[in-house]
Parts: C-alpha cells; structure tokens; sequence
C-alpha cells in the first residue's frame, strides 16, 4: 500500500486520536492539527502537499465549512478531495457541506470500517486525477486536432488508461477526469454488470468491491458486454456520449446530493460530477446512456 499525507483537523484531542488509531493499519502518514487555522498554515507551507484532508465541521474560530471553502477557491487545494466529519447531520447541514466540496461527509460516530472504506474511495479519486494529468502532458497536442471519435472497452482495467486520453482533450483534465471515472465505472458496474446501489455499498465496507467485479466480469452472461464512448468536439464545448449494454438504473434519484446516504461510502459520484467536472450532465431513457458536456 502506498503511504499518502493526510491532514487531520478536529478541535478535539480525543477524535484527532481515534482516527490515528483507525487509520494506523493503512500506515499513511498522518498530521494533526486542532484548528482550521493551524490546518491552513499546514496547507500554505512550502512544501507540504496533501494527499487528503479529513476535516471537522464545528470548530472555535474558523469553522470547517470556511476552510473548505478557502481550499476549493484556491487552485493549489482545489483538487485535494475532504472528507467532513462531524454530528451536525440534519439534511441542510449535509447538503451544505458537500455542496462546499466535501468529498464525503462522515457523521460522528463512525465505525472504523466506514472511516477505511471512504478513505480508500477518496484516494482512489487522487490516483485517476494525477494519472490524468500526467498522461495528459503527453496527449494534449495531438488530441487538439481530435473532432470525433468512439471507443468500446469492456473491463473496469480497461477505464484508467481511457480516461487518460479522453481527458486530455480537455483544458482541465484533471476535473475531468473524476468526473468520467465516475460515469465510466458506473456504465460498467450498475450498467454491464448488474450491481445494486445496495451491494456496492456492502461490499465497499467489506473492501471487497474489486473481487466482486472480477467474478461477475468473467460470468458468462455479463463478459461479452461493452461500453461505447463517443467523443464529438463542437464549437464551444466537447460532448462525451457513454452508453452500456445493461438494464439501466434509476438514475433521477443520482442527479442531486440526497443527504440520506451522505454517510455511505458510494452513492455521490453523479451528482459530484455534475458539480465538478461537466458543464452538464443528462441521461435517457432507462439510464443506460449519459452525455456529458465540458466547455472548450
């Protein structure tokens, strides 16, 4: 496991320590700060890059929905995904908070699988946005040139590298590319595949959510099926078409933060999607076809 910095903030001394104490089997390097404050001293320092940021919500003197909101403001800090934790859980507090950029949002108290699980979805997200951006120095010019173009894959390996290129028609292709993950995972695990909001939810908790999606991808019934992605470049915008061989899902109840499953370790990747990577997002029919648009 790769060992990432991440920058825990809470006022109090006994939650910096449970937290320590869960996340001391990943052996990620861990800094505790009691402030939002001191976290933004943190964060400013020469030199003191962070992979993640596990943030409290209600805190003396700065709060942390004023720190999130400084981070996301500037560019430096932009893109480093926030985990909110706090007890504050009534639905405007939820919606407040992610809609600020929260990438999930953790009601106290938590278990320890819940703490693991979303910390592994998080830098899941930074690993597809840091090798978006570096494939993307590669690509750029040559896929300026680009106006229309399909691609087909099947497996979920096959998206990372996808990605790579797709985002690097883009002029911020690191936005984008967590945006597409999103789409493109989605396409294959509840279109292709066939797994539940429910099941993925369960297996996330359990970390077992890639064995999962190795046995059904090699199940006779699921293995010949492809996601089509199509690429067409107008004059104002890129339009990215994503379709799947599946049943579809009930994707209207996706659009929008619902602070019900706030707390789940899946369950926000469309709506932050919409929020932060597409100028829109919209499906058809029974969910099986999204396009995404991206302003040139």
């Amino acid at each position: 496991m790769t060992q990432r910095r991440i920058l825990v903030v809470d006022d109090e001394i006994i939650n910096l320590q449970i937290i320590q104490e869960y996340l001391e089997e990943t052996r990620h390097h861990l800094e505790l700060v009691t402030s939002a404050e001191l976290a933004w001293e943190r964060l400013t320092a020469e030199g003191a890059p962070y992979e993640l940021v596990i943030l409290d919500r209600m805190m003396p003197g700065m709060n942390g929905i004023e720190l999130l909101k400084m981070m996301k403001a500037d560019a430096r800090f932009k893109a480093i995904p926030v985990i909110m934790q706090t007890a504050a859980t009534a639905p405007d507090q939820v919606r407040e908070g992610i809609e600020a950029g929260a990438y999930y949002y953790l009601a106290k108290p938590y278990e320890p699988e819940t703490l693991l699980a979303i910390v592994r979805a998080a830098l899941v997200d930074v690993d597809v946005r840091e090798n978006a951006r570096q494939e993307a120095l590669a690509h750029v010019k040559a896929m300026e040139l680009l106006d229309n173009a399909e691609f087909r894959f099947r497996r979920l390996d096959e998206v990372g590298p996808l990605i790579q290129v797709l985002a690097s028609l883009c002029a911020q292709p690191e936005s984008v590319a967590s945006g597409l993950s999103e789409l493109l995972v989605n396409a294959v695990e509840h279109g292709n595949l066939g797994l539940s909001y429910a099941e993925k939810k369960q297996l996330r908790l359990e970390n077992n959510w890639e064995a999962e999606m190795e046995r059904r991808q090699s199940l006779p019934e699921y293995c010949a099926r492809s996601v089509r992605v199509r690429v067409a470049r107008q004059p104002d915008h890129l339009e990215f078409t994503i379709s799947d061989q599946g049943q579809g899902f009930d994707w209207q109840r996706y659009l929008e933060f619902d602070p019900e499953r706030a707390t789940d370790p899946n369950g926000r990747g469309i709506a932050m999607a919409r929020l932060m990577s597409f100028a829109s997002v919209q499906y058809s029919g029974c969910g099986n076809t999204v396009v995404a648009t991206v302003r040139a």
